[in-house]
Parts: structure tokens; sequence; C-alpha cells
């Protein structure tokens, strides 16, 4: 569905990511893992179209998608939970939502799709009026998670979406992508949660300096002794 091939990303003159290839096959959930400043985010972007590579090739559904402008990737079918969740805090919920359907894809599938995610976060609909800076962090990352189903994508990328959050709530955000995968969604995480994220995934990347030094299974990599050492403190 996804393929990344030799991707390098510079700013500036520093390289952000160095030959970078990868697999997303339709109906995963691949992770992306690494410490801070791997990389990942900066993966994440450039396949959104956020950043502009300076070599490699991107491709979704067999199309090169490298160097278009972000509203076009997001057309094609690839949305973005983004780190941070990066919602409109003086819009209400319902007008959050709305932003995510602006998209020629979602017109047709605007209430139908409003209407999975209020089901979906039931407090959402509690709070529609509401404005989106005043609900607590699980909150903000439901709304985050909503805005980017009304834009009916066919594979979503999670940055963080576990970050900040209560232990509790961060379970429930993660049995909701593990809910969405199962309905269909192609999911890309990157979560700093690593045991778990393996544990999710059917295929993983460990992404070290901005190059990948290791890929294979989920349960794979949480079974190697390099990761453990280097992640999960074993």
């Amino acid at each position: 569905m996804l393929r990344v091939e030799n991707l390098d990303v510079f700013y500036g003159d520093a390289q952000a990511l160095d030959g970078v290839s990868l697999e997303v096959e339709e109906g995963a959930i691949v992770a992306i893992v690494g410490a801070n400043g791997a990389g990942k985010t900066s993966l994440i972007r450039t396949i959104a179209g956020m950043h502009r590579p300076h070599a490699g090739r991107i491709e979704f559904r067999g199309r090169p998608i490298g160097g278009l402008p972000s509203h076009r990737v997001c057309d094609l079918g690839i949305g973005q939970v983004a780190e941070g969740r990066q919602i409109f805090p003086t819009l209400s919920v319902a007008d959050n939502l709305a932003t995510g359907a602006m998209l020629p894809r979602a017109h047709a599938a605007r209430a139908q799709n409003r209407d999975r995610v209020y089901a979906m976060f039931p407090r959402l609909a509690e709070r529609s009026a509401q404005a989106a800076g005043t609900l607590s962090g699980g909150e903000q990352q439901m709304l985050a998670i909503g805005r980017c189903l009304m834009g009916a994508p066919e594979l979503v990328m999670f940055d963080e979406p576990s970050l900040g959050l209560a232990p509790a709530i961060v379970q429930d955000v993660l049995k909701t992508i593990r809910d969405l995968n199962r309905d269909g969604l192609t999911c890309v995480l990157v979560e700093q949660n690593v045991a778990v994220s393996l544990r999710l995934a059917s295929r993983a990347y460990v992404l070290e300096n901005g190059r990948i030094t290791l890929s294979g299974t989920g349960e794979a990599l949480l079974a190697d002794d390099r990761v453990r050492q280097a992640y999960l403190g074993l």
C-alpha cells in the first residue's frame, strides 16, 4: 500500500533521514520505533507532504507521491494524527471535525463519518459545542483522531498518540487504534511505548540516527536482545 525507498531528508545541512526504506501492507499495523531525535517524525511529515525529500521515492498504491503538497496527499487517502494533537483550540468540537471533512474525497460521506466518530467517541458528541481547548488531554486526542477520520483516510499515521496522557487513557487510545485496524484501516504507529507498539504491530522498523537498523515482525523485534536492551531496559 505504501512504499518508501532510499529516502533522504535534510534540514539545511543537517541530514534527518539517510536511505530509509520500508513497506506498509494494506490492513497492517506497522510500528516505527526509535529514540527521540531518531527521525521518526521527519519520516511521517515527509510521507504526509510536509517536507520535501532530497532523494528517494515514496509510493502510495503504486503512485509516486514524494514532494506532493500535503493537501493532495491527504486527498489520496493518507491521514495523519500529529504529535501534540494540533487541534484548533478556539473552535468547537463540531467545527474541528468539520475541518477534517474539507477534503474533496470526504464531502459526500461527511454526515456518515461524523456519526461514526460520535459513536466511537460519545464524549465528543456530548461536548460538540464546547471549545476544543477546554477538553481534557484524552478528549483532545479523541478529537484529533476523529478529525482525521472525517477525511475518510485509507491509511493513518499516528505520531506519538499516547504522549502526555494518563496510563488509563493511553490504553483507551491504543485500543481505538487496534479497533480501527480490525475495521480495515491501515495504520503506521510511531509510539514512545515501544513494548506496546511492538505487541500491536504486524511489522516494525527500528530507526536510529535517521537510518533503519532493524526490521521484522513486531513479535520478533520484541524478543530481539538489541531492542530489549536499548528500548525496554531488559
